[in-house]
């Protein structure tokens, strides 16, 4: 609670505005902890519960794994909430030792100086060891932290670097062993039962249980650089929005139904490179009018890219402007072309063809000349089209394949031809279904999403992954430095590590390392 260190010198009615500030805080955090802790029951019971139900293993498996991550980042959540315990209070579990076999490797903690500030070389009275589990690809190590203690003889004044945090307090994993868990399970999506074969493979049995704990923590911990991403992607004029269905099980039921992944991301033509994933139970267009705050006074007003789903449609009566997807409107009369050998599906793609033309010869332009060749270029085109294909409607039968492909031009002409009047957007949605689509190939290694918060979980990791990889970072290397470097980063300077402002940090030689 954020009390003033002196209220000796505050006025009555200034203490009283302090005691409802604290209490209103105290009752906060009293509902979050409460809110929490039953969440924390009812996963429980569904992961008992669950032994029960009709499951094969693998899919039993993949539940534990999910209950484990969200009981962890739970106990994370409760953990922020609570008021801080004063040292020792908290006993700390006891864990087996490291395999001696593993190869060590040594990092030493020294002072930077070992002179008394009373002026007297201080004596190395012993130190304290602490070892983590590293790894790289196939090979387990072990980090061996040694902090010399430094004691003077003279004034009694004893010396030790302190312990560096970590995005884990006081565990075992490196943050490259979490790097690697989590861009397997995310990235290249590997369940966390294959993992543990892998690692097994490679010397080592992590239990399922373990790297479930692990996960769930560093998804909580993660979570602050996400909704950095999220206010910066809201902060660009145009924007693509795109969802793909993923099964998310029904405890209880024994089944899963169909939940969704929404895909947000901006331009190739805007200056950051960002995609942010968000993860909705449902279809329901509320889900979009949350991510972009409508209705809100910091509700985004800008051009959103998309197909003619009609979740979107109550956006643009709040104030966005919609862009139609000319790759959808093409694939239609392709549809038409390739099933049946239409001439009209022909002569349409040879017109699209030529929209296309002038986009690759103006991807390279600035914005205002991306939109003087479009309106000397692309403009006489799209009015030769549209005209087209008024006539051909007056051809065609209605409730034919013909006129169906005709009609979702027609209809949505405006929005498909609003970006010829401005070079800032795109002509179609083709860029974010490239985001989404490994989401797509991942769906036969996930079988399903294990609840509402591993959804969530899982489009945040992808949200730091994916924009890493689209912003020419190798995903590994960018969420190895930021595992590292998080829990030191002050929260007023979160933003420096994004994945399109990170910058690698060089490697330092101030530890010595000796393999054992």
């Amino acid at each position: 609670m954020n009390a003033p260190e002196d209220l000796s010198s505050l006025s009555n009615a200034q203490l009283q505005e302090v005691v409802h500030q604290m209490r209103a805080e105290l009752l906060f955090k009293q509902t979050t902890i409460e809110k929490l802790t039953h969440e924390n029951a009812i996963i429980k019971r569904l992961k008992f519960a669950a032994k029960s139900e009709a499951f094969t293993a693998e899919q039993r498996s993949l539940l534990d794994e999910t209950c484990d991550e969200d009981l962890a980042a739970l106990a994370r959540e409760i953990e922020q909430a609570q008021p801080k315990k004063a040292v020792g209070e908290k006993r700390q579990p006891k864990r087996a030792p490291l395999p001696a076999h593993l190869p060590r490797r040594e990092i030493r903690h020294e002072p930077a100086s070992t002179t008394c500030k009373c002026g007297c070389a201080m004596k190395r009275i012993g130190e304290d060891v602490s070892e983590k589990l590293d790894y790289v690809p196939g090979v387990f190590t072990v980090e061996r932290h040694i902090r010399g203690k430094w004691v003077c003889a003279e004034c009694e004044t004893l010396v030790q670097e302190p312990v560096a945090p970590h995005i884990i307090d006081k565990g075992i994993p490196t943050s490259r062993l979490l790097a690697q868990v989590l861009v397997a399970k995310f990235l290249d999506h590997l369940p966390l039962y294959r993992q543990e074969a892998v690692f097994e493979r490679a010397g080592l049995a992590i239990a399922r249980s373990t790297l479930a704990q692990w996960v769930g923590e560093c998804g909580v911990q993660l979570q602050p650089l996400v909704d950095a991403l999220t206010a910066e992607l809201l902060e660009a004029p145009v924007l693509h929005a795109d969802e793909t269905p993923v099964p998310m099980l029904k405890p209880g039921k024994g089944k899963t139904h169909r939940a969704y992944m929404w895909s947000w991301c901006t331009t190739q033509f805007h200056s950051i490179k960002a995609v942010v994933f968000d993860f909705a139970e449902t279809r329901g267009g509320q889900n979009a009018r949350d991510f972009l705050r409508l209705g809100t006074d910091a509700g985004w007003k800008g051009s959103l890219v998309v197909d003619d789903f009609s979740g979107y449609k109550a956006c643009f009566e709040l104030g966005v402007t919609e862009v139609g997807c000319m790759a959808h409107a093409r694939r239609k009369f392709h549809e038409l072309w390739a099933n049946h050998q239409s001439k009209v599906g022909e002569q349409a793609l040879k017109f699209f063809q030529a929209l296309y033309d002038v986009e690759r010869d103006g991807a390279s332009l600035d914005i205002e000349a991306r939109k003087a060749m479009r309106q000397e270029k692309a403009k006489p085109v799209a009015d030769a089209l549209k005209q087209w294909l008024d006539e051909q409607r007056q051809k065609v039968p209605d409730g034919s394949a013909t006129a169906k492909a005709i009609d979702y031009s027609r209809r949505r002409w405006a929005a498909l031809a609003r970006y010829l009047d401005d070079g800032e957007l795109p002509i179609d949605n083709n860029w974010v279904e490239n985001q989404i689509r490994p989401i797509a190939l991942g769906r036969s290694n996930w079988l399903f999403v294990g609840s509402l918060r591993a959804g969530k979980r899982a489009a945040a990791a992808m949200s730091l992954l994916h924009s890493a990889r689209i912003n020419g970072h190798d995903p590994y290397a960018y969420l190895c430095d930021v595992l590292e470097r998080l829990p030191l980063q002050p929260a007023s300077r979160i933003c420096e590590l994004l994945p399109h402002r990170w910058q690698a940090r060089r490697p330092t030689t101030s530890t010595a390392g000796t393999a054992a």
